[in-house]
């Protein structure tokens, strides 16, 4: 760890990384990292959707933005509370939009982005290893279509998912100035049960 990296479970103030980027480029596996990494609560961004918004996108049908608005607010009150207790927090959210990353950031100074990227190959390739999953492969063109690249004047850091798993999270972690001694990083590839959600119809 050099001088300018903070060991993230020794920080004043919590932080929360919202991994986002398309379906397929590894969200959940890289945050079970970054969980292991650190000790903070999790939650999976799919798990706020409304039953309706899944049965879209299992028909093949990609979400718009009435759809997806509901489903921000929802993490960003969860992300919210987790800010007011005073706890780091990881949380997955294609998050694919400006304007969604601004909703999830406004009024949480806490929220650093973790865009994961990787070529249309591979998460082609991802995908269609998937089972048992709502979203079809048929909708990663449209999500590529709308996402809109972490832009340099938003908090977090982009980083190519190509490789290891583990070795990603922690380039992510060194890329904000974080950093977890090696033998505390008991790598996992199984993203850790979320805490409870905030009640209220999702």
């Amino acid at each position: 760890m050099t001088d300018s990296q903070t060991d993230p479970r020794q920080r004043d103030e919590p932080l929360t990384l919202v991994v986002m980027g398309v379906s397929g480029v590894g969200k959940s596996s890289v945050a079970a990292e970054l969980v292991a990494a650190t000790g903070w609560v999790f939650a999976e961004g799919d798990e706020f959707h409304t039953q309706a918004n899944r049965d879209k996108m299992a028909a093949g049908h990609p979400l718009d933005d009435d759809d997806r608005w509901p489903w921000l607010r929802a993490l960003a009150e969860w992300i919210g509370e987790w800010e007011a207790a005073g706890r780091g927090a990881v949380v997955t959210c294609s998050a694919l939009k400006r304007a969604y990353r601004d909703l999830l950031c406004d009024g949480h100074p806490s929220v650093r982005f973790v865009h994961l990227t990787a070529s249309d190959e591979l998460i082609a390739e991802r995908i269609g290893a998937r089972k048992d999953h709502y979203m079809p492969p048929s909708l990663l063109e449209s999500q590529l279509r709308t996402l809109e690249p972490l832009g340099a004047d938003e908090p977090g850091v982009a980083v190519d998912t190509s490789g290891d798993q583990a070795a990603v999270a922690r380039s992510a972690l060194e890329a904000l100035d974080l950093d977890v001694p090696e033998q505390t990083h008991a790598a996992t590839t199984t993203a850790p049960t979320p805490p409870p959600r905030p009640t209220g119809d999702r």
